[in-house]
């Protein structure tokens, strides 16, 4: 496990480091959501997802849905390291004619399984993604991704309830718990509870799990795997602006157009990610 750690480490540095970038090249973008996923992608696609890049259509692949779309930088930057595009089309984010628009559409990226950002929708596409493989009995797993504020959404339940009644037991939803939306922090604007016990009761196989600790996530994904009569939630205990700490502390990080302090701080940043993943320090 230890060589595997480190590999998904140094992975998600790499896409951390991308994230900061391209949005720094662009002036602003959903930095918060973007960084706190950073290791829950890393994971995927370094490790779980079965995938081919040259054949991103191949019908055996693993399924990935990122419902909160907006979290797009992330899992571009994964697509552009694991070769189905240069990353150079990474700083073209959001410019006119750009295969790369600010949430994720299937029909301009290769790679991307979905076209998402209308929150609530993406996790229904999953569910009935998953639907179609188990009752085509195919093999294919499919793993979505949702923000905590995105669970505001009823649309969520409804489809939750469907993949419990289904038994989806090839569906594994993380929930990108990182308590902040939009507006401010999630329990102020509608208080979740608790995501564990809700998708327990719902008829999930839920964990929780440091949403910055790639060991624990590949762990819980191993263990999830193991079910084969109920769909997964693993709850990401995670932080908006994961691993970069002026982000992480910044009150409003959600989208963010730098100021002269915040680009220092970013810049910094990269500088600080650049020097660790050339010594081999991650």
């Amino acid at each position: 496990m230890g060589e595997r750690r480190n590999y998904l480490e140094k992975f998600a540095g790499e896409i951390r480091l991308k994230v900061l970038k391209m949005l720094n090249h662009r002036g602003f973008g959903h930095y918060g959501g973007s960084l706190s996923i950073v290791e829950a992608i890393a994971v995927l696609y370094g490790e779980v997802l079965k995938i081919d890049p040259a054949n991103p259509d191949w019908p055996e692949r693993d399924y990935f849905i990122l419902s909160k779309g907006h979290g797009g930088p992330a899992l571009y930057a994964a697509l552009a390291l694991k070769g189905y595009f240069s990353p150079e089309i990474l700083y073209t984010l959001n410019d006119n004619n750009t295969t790369l628009p600010s949430h994720p559409d299937r029909n301009l990226t290769k790679g991307v399984d979905m076209t998402t950002g209308s929150l609530g929708q993406g996790i229904s596409a999953a569910v009935g993604v998953a639907l179609s493989h188990k009752l085509s009995k195919r093999g294919n797993y499919t793993y979505t991704l949702v923000g905590d504020g995105e669970l505001n959404e009823g649309q969520c339940w409804e489809a939750v309830q469907f993949a419990a009644h289904h038994k989806l037991h090839r569906l594994v939803v993380f929930i990108d718990d990182n308590k902040k939306q939009l507006d401010g922090f999630t329990k102020d604007i509608c208080d979740p509870i608790d995501f564990r016990e809700k998708f327990n009761a719902f008829g999930f196989y839920a964990l929780k799990v440091n949403g910055a600790s790639v060991q624990e996530i590949l762990s819980a994904i191993e263990e999830g795997k193991q079910q084969m009569e109920k769909p997964v939630a693993i709850i990401l205990d995670s932080v908006k602006g994961q691993g970069v700490r002026y982000l992480e502390e910044k009150t409003d990080n959600h989208h963010i157009r730098p100021s002269k302090e915040d680009q220092q701080a970013i810049d910094d940043a990269i500088h600080e990610l650049e020097l660790t993943l050339r010594e081999g320090i991650i």
